[in-house]
């Protein structure tokens, strides 16, 4: 189903996005109305915001990812609300953070951010242990935004291994 259609509770658009600043965050200001794919394309909104948090200081990057999260644990568990649906796929910030968290995580550099890009959508689709459980159990804007932060977690785990292990 594309992000902005029903998915039972009330339709996902353009308007709904607009009705509260918690939904435009959540929809990346759109990103989450994709036709197609809409978790690929919050996390390729991610790719930049990670870039320009991987320049400053480590400490100061790790604070603004943490503040991020908050944000959107807030943002997504009301635009859930709103939609009437727990994890609608028009809500993308979780994605979005996500992936931003991973390019701070791992080494600077194309191949590790390609890397990081391809295993954070692996993990986040596929859901393995204990992703899908948290994504089955936690409920509210917690738990959208927590199974995308293990996802993360686990991603930039494995392309830093690869680095430290000469793989890139």
């Amino acid at each position: 189903m594309a992000a902005g259609e029903d998915e039972g509770g009330v339709a996902v658009d353009g308007a709904f996005m607009r009705g509260h600043p918690a939904s435009l965050i959540a929809l990346v200001g759109g990103a989450g109305l994709a036709p197609v794919a809409p978790g690929t394309f919050g996390a390729l909104a991610g790719l930049p915001l990670g870039i320009a948090l991987q320049q400053l200081p480590l400490p100061a990057a790790l604070v603004l990812v943490a503040l991020g999260f908050v944000l959107g644990v807030w943002a997504c568990g009301l635009t859930a609300q709103r939609a009437g649906v727990h994890d609608h796929g028009a809500i993308v910030y979780d994605e979005t953070w996500a992936m931003a968290a991973v390019v701070v995580l791992t080494p600077a550099g194309w191949s590790a951010l390609a890397a990081g890009f391809v295993a954070f959508r692996f993990f986040d689709i596929v859901k393995p242990w204990p992703i899908g459980l948290i994504d089955r159990q936690v409920a509210g804007g917690l738990g959208i935004m927590l199974d995308d932060a293990v996802a993360a977690i686990y991603a930039a785990a494995l392309v830093t291994g690869v680095v430290v292990w000469g793989g890139f």
